[in-house]
């Protein structure tokens, strides 16, 4: 496998693989479970109300779509909460590394919380682009398998939109 073929994931696919890899594997085959969550509604309300005045939903190559981008080449992203802050950093830094591959460079990322008021200045190091590599490696097999990963029961399993088709 080749660095292009592991840069066919989504930003969505880069964030799920540090929520739980099994979640990706369910998505990635086209189960989706997110129709079914109060979490993931609110979050698609706080996006839809912020920024309003923003070109937003940014699809690059039918393949990462960008909250929006603005003219210094910042990639923005909202999101209700930091709960999940490890897998909405990487998906960001996805982004910038997806970008940096085409040939954009200086690009930076920015994550708003609207609901905490806070926002987060994401820029990728090299440390972070050889953890890409890897984690696009990984995904790239998890898609391949024909079969999810193994369970493991996490605290916020009982959030996840999956939970019920993991633990039923």
């Amino acid at each position: 496998m080749s660095l292009s073929d592991a840069m066919h994931a989504t930003g969505v696919e880069v964030n799920y693989y540090f929520i739980c890899k099994r979640k990706l594997w369910y998505f990635t085959h086209g189960i989706t479970m997110e129709h079914n969550s109060t979490r993931v509604e609110i979050g698609k309300e706080v996006h839809k109300n912020s920024f309003k005045r923003k070109n937003k939903e940014i699809m690059i190559d039918n393949q990462i779509c960008l909250d929006f981008i603005d003219k210094e080449l910042i990639i923005n992203e909202t999101k209700l909460t930091k709960a999940m802050n490890d897998a909405t950093r990487y998906q960001i830094l996805y982004y910038i590394y997806y970008l940096e591959n085409k040939g954009i460079k200086q690009v930076k990322g920015i994550v708003h919380y609207p609901k905490s008021k806070k926002r987060e200045i994401i820029e990728l190091d090299g440390e972070e682009r050889q953890v890409l590599d890897k984690v696009l490696k990984f995904i790239y097999a998890i898609k391949k398998s024909n079969s999810p990963p193994s369970l493991e029961k996490k605290r916020k399993c009982k959030k996840c939109s999956y939970y019920e088709l993991c633990f039923s």
